[in-house]
């Protein structure tokens, strides 16, 4: 095997299109950035495909271009590990409406040479596992063994099984949903408005300014990366300790470790992540409502499936919770689907499907192994 194949081969691919929009628009031509590892197989039954949350990238198992950091789950895809290159044709692409090279309000409109920004379509999480469609059929990919994902990238995986149930023979979903509430939608509006609120956001319109509206873009992050976490694994890290201080400076300077480590989140979250494709892709996830595409009842949109399902939630999930994860499986079982469902201790709050949860690595991996006999 290749370094590339090992490693990750980074690709970007310009399809022509067009892609109908739920929102009624069209979009073409159709870009995506996307990466793969191993090798796909003759019979092409090896397949594959890594679906990112919010705030991911393609960069699954290999460095980030921006940052340097490793990839963002290296603990599931590598050598070894339970999705392995040396077995499986792994595919990770960057969603619609992301800044990494996929389409998006940065790309530059073919018609006016200048980027989309607010011009480009309202898209839905149906209208990016359509675009991932599109990468299958360009790549030879007619059937995935898999579909795997986290958060937003499970609800991308719901999107798969019941869009396109014929294509996909597992999937895995992990710390995710069937639709977004109240309280989802609520955090997403905070922080969208932080960024619309920043003089600098101009309506969308601050490419090639040099001034992005990073103020906002980093409230939006600090508000979002506290739903990520649990109450006892902020208390256990942080608790109410100074930063750097013996006493209080009755000020309104970052005094406490908490109020630090946000500020370092939003920081460096704006360095790697475009204002706009936080709008576009909160309003994306926040209109996703699977039962509601399918007549209001969630079994309904697995009638029939011959998919298998692996349901995994955390006991500290409170973005997510577990009971979001059985109401899946509770119309998994209404539509006769194979499913099973695991609720795992952790204390890393919804983050937890990124971190090291080796009960976790161990669940996926025997599940896709029991497909592959």
């Amino acid at each position: 095997m290749s370094d590339d194949q090992r490693f990750g081969l980074a690709r970007h691919v310009i399809l022509k299109g067009p892609l109908k929009l739920d929102g009624g628009g069209v979009l073409a031509p159709v870009e995506i950035a996307y990466e793969t590892y191993g090798t796909l197989n003759a019979d092409t039954s090896n397949a594959i495909l890594i679906c990112h949350a919010l705030t991911g990238d393609h960069h699954v198992a290999s460095a980030h271009p921006r940052t340097g950091k490793p990839g963002w789950w290296t603990r599931m895809v590598g050598a070894g590990r339970p999705i392995d290159p040396a077995r499986h044709f792994v595919i990770c692409a960057n969603v619609l409406g992301s800044c990494m090279g996929s389409s998006g309000p940065a790309t530059i409109r073919t018609e006016t040479g200048a980027p989309y920004a607010m011009s480009f379509p309202v898209i839905t999480l149906r209208d990016m596992v359509r675009a991932q469609a599109m990468l299958l059929d360009h790549l030879g990919v007619a059937t995935l063994e898999a579909a795997v994902g986290g958060s937003m990238g499970g609800m991308q995986v719901l999107e798969w099984a019941a869009s396109f149930p014929d294509r996909v023979r597992a999937a895995v979903v992990i710390a995710s949903a069937a639709r977004h509430s109240a309280q989802n939608i609520a955090f997403h509006e905070v922080g969208r408005q932080a960024i619309m609120a920043d003089p600098n956001w101009r309506g969308g319109d601050y490419y090639g300014r040099g001034d992005p509206p990073s103020a906002g873009l980093a409230v939006a992050r600090m508000a979002a990366h506290i739903t990520y976490l649990s109450e006892a694994g902020l208390h256990d890290k942080f608790g109410r300790k100074l930063q750097d201080r013996g006493e209080k400076g009755f000020g309104f300077d970052a005094d406490f470790q908490v109020e630090s480590y946000l500020r370092h989140q939003g920081i460096s979250f704006v360095d790697r992540f475009d204002a706009n494709s936080y709008l576009y892709i909160t309003r994306a996830m926040d209109y996703f409502d699977l039962a509601e595409e399918h007549g209001g009842l969630l079994a309904n949109a697995f009638k029939g499936t011959r998919t298998r399902f692996c349901l995994v939630s955390f006991d500290t999930d409170w973005l997510y919770p577990t009971g979001e994860s059985r109401a899946i499986v509770h119309a998994l079982n209404a539509a006769g689907a194979a499913a099973s469902f695991v609720e795992l201790s952790s204390p890393f709050g919804h983050d937890a499907f990124l971190l090291d949860v080796p009960q976790l690595f161990g669940v996926v991996d025997g599940f896709i192994r029991a497909g592959a006999r």
